[in-house]
């Protein structure tokens, strides 16, 4: 069994709604789920007959006739309050979400929780992050609806919601490790870290979307809930990185300057130090056209001046686009260390930090810029919660 225990980069920190969210699945657990399944319902309950002719004919052939014979309080509240695609309900859309089936159920999935979401809490904040973690949820839940219309089963978890964050971990930390635990009891048990990239890759393909096209959306689980959530995910991902690229907010409603610089002056004017009106221009201009008005090296001393003049996002914006336009550029590992640094000094983001500055040391840099890398992931590696970033480790058995 291979079992994931942490990632890395994880810096200290506390998430808060994560946790909330971690809190709020137990409680229900603790609460309703361990009382409720084991208490018979009544034989006089009217929703025990309901309970009975909806299963009996959903699972015919499947089940004995015997298996209705001890329902729970706990399988008619599943029934009421899970989401069922045949009779769907906005409040079961959400309810469903913070009920489990069982306690392996929850351990899962909040284990899966707490591995990605606080680094995917800390990317977005947290009003965002509850935002993008229910909006998730929701889309699991209609995806699932739209290939099993008309299926009267039940579907409670929060697997969907959490695929939506693995979705997110997916596409915004693709040089993060996942720490992995190899069991083979009673012989040995071994740690390994893996690219997060290959791991949630083979959740996605392996473990949900080759047994969801062989069941064709039926079973026992609802792996059409966990693709949909993932790629609700990758979504929500993408509009965050999109919207790093936009024009900062101070530099907005400030239009181009009285004379303006035409966009093949760029450079001359930098030269000059005309550093504020290059920028007033240069973020008055549409996206696209911008990622191409600055050649690297320009682009560089622009997001250097934005950075000490205390315009940190904006600095990181003109970075961006500018790797974005040619991310192989001979400017490419000083870009992208300066893109760490302001992500690591300025904006306090450790983790989207450690993927431009592993970046760096992939571009054959130059020994300066190699060496101001390693100490800034080193400063990264100091400030993680559980031990230290490292790198693939050979398994050692335990």
């Amino acid at each position: 069994m291979v079992l994931p225990i942490g990632d890395a980069p994880n810096p200290k920190g506390f998430p808060f709604v994560n946790y909330l969210i971690i809190a709020a699945n137990v409680a229900v657990f603790l609460l309703f789920t361990v009382p409720l399944e084991g208490t018979r319902a009544s034989a006089n309950d009217p929703r025990l007959a309901e309970y009975v002719q909806e299963m009996s004919r959903a699972l015919a052939g499947r089940v004995p006739a015997s298996a209705f014979d001890n329902v729970s309080l706990w399988d008619l509240a599943v029934f009421n309050w899970g989401f069922r695609p045949a009779h769907p309900s906005i409040a079961d859309l959400f309810s469903s979400m913070f009920m489990h089936a069982g306690f392996m159920h929850l351990f899962g999935n909040m284990l899966f929780l707490w591995i990605y979401g606080d680094n995917v809490e800390h990317s977005l904040g947290r009003f965002r992050y509850l935002l993008v973690y229910l909006a998730c949820g929701v889309s699991a839940v209609l995806f699932h609806w739209a290939f099993a219309p008309r299926s009267p089963m039940p579907m409670v978890g929060a697997s969907g919601a959490i695929s939506g964050a693995l979705g997110f971990y997916f596409l915004a930390f693709p040089r993060n490790k996942v720490r992995l635990l190899w069991l083979m009891p009673p012989l040995m048990s071994q740690v390994v870290e893996v690219s997060s990239r290959m791991v949630l890759g083979f959740y996605l393909v392996m473990e949900n979307f080759l047994p969801f096209m062989a069941s064709r959306g039926e079973g026992g689980v609802a792996h059409g809930a966990h693709i949909g959530g993932f790629l609700a995910g990758l979504a929500f991902a993408w509009w965050h990185q999109r919207r790093e690229l936009e024009t900062p907010s101070e530099f907005r409603e400030t239009g181009a300057a009285a004379e303006a610089i035409p966009v093949s002056r760029f450079g001359a004017a930098l030269a000059e130090g005309r550093f504020a009106e290059v920028a007033r221009e240069y973020f008055s201009l549409p996206e696209a056209e911008a990622r191409r008005a600055l050649a690297p090296g320009e682009a560089l001393e622009l997001a250097d001046w934005l950075r000490k003049s205390e315009h940190a996002k904006a600095s990181l914006a003109v970075l961006r686009r500018s790797l974005k336009e040619d991310p192989y550029s001979p400017e490419a590992a000083r870009l992208e260390l300066m893109a760490g640094l302001v992500l690591l000094e300025d904006l306090r983001l450790p983790t989207e930090a450690f993927q431009h500055l592993r970046t760096v040391l992939d571009r054959q840099p130059d020994a300066f810029t190699a060496a101001r890398a390693r100490r800034a992931l080193e400063e990264i590696d100091q400030m993680q919660k559980f031990g230290h970033v490292g790198h693939l480790r050979t398994p050692r058995p335990w």
